[in-house]
């Protein structure tokens, strides 16, 4: 017999998601957001938040045509770094319930290599939520060759 109650983790039921291509020949990123927290464009000048202008809905929530896939092109230029990052990270709150501002704490960090980067920024999200995040937290840092380096 099955029950008719509602699963507890029915609301868990969808992913958001963002799909990115770089392409080796060209200085761009092509990317599609699905609800997911939008990338950082991390260059010299600072930190650059990546809004998709068409959004899909999020992974899993019913038939979605594939018009809704729109990809944006965004310049991504030598020693350009993309970050990308799950919720937990803008979620994380601080003691007077703040979320944590990532776009303005990375580029603090901006010199660090992106390895030492991603820890930083994950041990400053666990300090100003004073050790109480309590959603998961992953990152990747995707980053453009500089002119003349080897592959």
């Amino acid at each position: 017999m099955t029950s008719t109650k509602p699963s507890e983790d029915a609301a868990e039921r969808f992913v958001t998601a963002v799909m990115v291509d770089i392409p080796d020949d060209k200085p761009v990123i092509h990317m599609i957001s699905c609800g997911h927290p939008s990338p950082l464009l991390l260059r010299e000048s600072g930190a650059t938040v990546l809004r998709v202008p068409e959004p899909a809905p999020p992974l899993g929530l019913g038939m979605v045509p594939a018009s809704a896939y729109v990809p944006t092109t965004f310049p991504f230029q030598s020693a350009d770094r993309l970050v990308l990052y799950t919720d937990g990270f803008t979620e994380a709150r601080n003691a007077h319930g703040v979320f944590y501002p990532l776009a303005e704490r990375v580029v603090r960090w901006a010199d660090l290599e992106s390895r030492h980067l991603v820890r930083r920024i994950a041990a400053d999200v666990r300090e100003y939520a004073d050790g109480q995040a309590h959603d998961d937290m992953a990152m990747i840092i995707a980053q453009r060759d500089r002119v003349g380096s080897q592959k």
